[in-house]
C-alpha cells in the first residue's frame, strides 16, 4: 500500500525498485502479494501487475480488495480518512474486472470484501463475491474488518476463506474473537499493519517526525499525548529485541506470527534493506519469556481511526 498510497505521499516514487521489492518477496520465499483497487487509488494493482510478469505471477498467491473508494465526505466509521465504503453488488461486479485488467491478469487467487457496507446487506455483498469465484474471476473470497457475527453470515452464503483484520501490539483486539475463530473454523487470518503502520519500529518518538503528506497525522494514536504514551510499547519491543539479537521489526513480526497457526501476517514496505529485515522475521522464534514481556505490553492510548 505504501508504495502508492496513504504514507509519506511528498516523497518521490521509483516504479522500479517498487518492482524489485515486490519480486524480491518472492524470491525470499514469501507467497501472499496483496493489493487493493482503492491503493492510489488504482495505480498500486497497476505496479503489482507489472511486477508479476515474467513469470512472477505464478509465484504468487494474489489478493486484492473491493468495497472503499476514496471520498471527500465524512470518513466512514472503522476506515482511514478520506476513504467511503461501497459494497453494492453492481460495484462489486464491475470492479473485479477493472482489477483483472489493471493486474494483467485472468483471475486473483483472493478477492477481499475490503470492509461491510452498512448501508448494503452483507447477503447481496456477499453473493456479489461468490459470483467471482463461479465466474472463474477469483479462487476464492475473504471479509476484511468483520465481526465473528458478520463472518458467519457470510459462510452463510458462501464459504470465507480468510479475514483480514488489524493485530499488532497496539491492536490486539482480534485476539479475543476472530482470531480464534478463525483457528477453529479453518480460515486464514491476515493482519495487516502488523508494525503498528510503523510505530513499532522505533522510527518515530514525536508527532513532528512523521511526513508532512502522511496520513498517520490524521490518526488519533499519532497525535503527540497518545504516541508519547505508546512509546511504553515500543520500549518493551525494543528491550526484547536488543536481548536476542534482533530487529524491533522482527521481535514484533515474530510476536504477530506467533498468534496462531492460520495467522499469516501482511507487511508492507517501499525499500529492499526493510524487506530483508521483514522476511528475516518468519525464521524468528521467541520463547515463553519474550512472548510474555510482550503480551505484558501496555495497552495503546488512542483510537485505531
Amino acid at each position: 500500500m505504501g508504495m502508492s498510497y496513504a504514507y509519506d505521499m511528498e516523497a518521490k516514487r521509483d516504479d522500479e525498485t517498487s518492482i524489485s521489492v515486490i519480486r524480491g518477496a518472492i524470491e525470499l520465499g514469501a507467497t501472499l502479494i496483496d493489493t487493493a483497487d482503492v491503493y492510489g487509488p488504482y495505480t498500486n494493482e497497476e505496479l503489482v501487475g507489472r511486477a508479476l510478469k515474467d513469470g512472477y505471477r505464478e509465484r504468487a498467491v494474489l489478493s486484492t480488495k473491493v468495497g472503499l473508494e476514496i471520498s471527500t465526505e465524512s470518513p466512514a466509521a472503522g476506515t482511514m480518512p478520506g476513504l467511503a465504503k461501497n459494497g453494492s453488488p453492481d460495484h462489486i461486479r464491475t470492479s473485479i474486472d477493472a482489477s483483472l485488467r489493471r493486474l494483467g491478469t485472468d483471475h486473483v487467487d483472493l478477492y477481499i470484501l475490503h470492509r461491510v457496507d452498512p448501508n448494503v446487506p452483507l447477503e447481496e455483498s456477499w453473493a456479489a463475491m461468490a459470483q467471482t469465484v463461479r465466474d472463474g474471476k477469483a479462487r476464492a473470497i475473504g471479509i476484511s474488518e468483520a465481526s465473528v457475527e458478520q463472518i458467519e453470515l457470510a459462510r452463510s452464503v458462501h464459504p470465507v476463506t480468510a479475514v483480514q483484520s488489524e493485530l499488532s501490539l497496539w491492536t490486539r483486539d482480534r485476539l479475543a474473537d476472530v482470531v480464534p475463530y478463525c483457528e477453529e473454523h479453518g480460515m486464514a487470518f491476515l493482519p495487516f499493519s502488523p508494525l503498528g503502520r510503523g510505530f513499532l519500529t522505533g522510527r518515530f518518538t514525536s508527532f513532528d517526525q512523521l511526513p508532512a503528506d502522511d496520513m498517520r497525522r490524521r490518526l488519533p494514536r499519532f497525535q503527540q499525548e497518545n504516541l508519547k504514551a505508546n512509546l511504553a510499547i515500543v520500549q518493551r519491543v525494543r528491550e526484547v529485541a536488543e536481548r536476542i539479537g534482533a530487529t524491533p521489526s522482527q521481535v514484533a513480526l515474530a510476536w504477530v506470527a506467533a498468534q496462531g497457526r492460520r495467522v499469516i501476517p501482511i507487511p508492507g514496505t517501499k525499500t529492499p534493506k526493510y524487506l530483508r529485515e521483514n522476511a528475516a522475521a518468519g525464521d524468528l522464534m521467541l520463547s515463553d519469556e519474550d512472548l510474555a514481556m510482550l503480551n505484558n505490553a501496555p495497552q495503546p492510548e488512542g483510537g485505531r481511526y
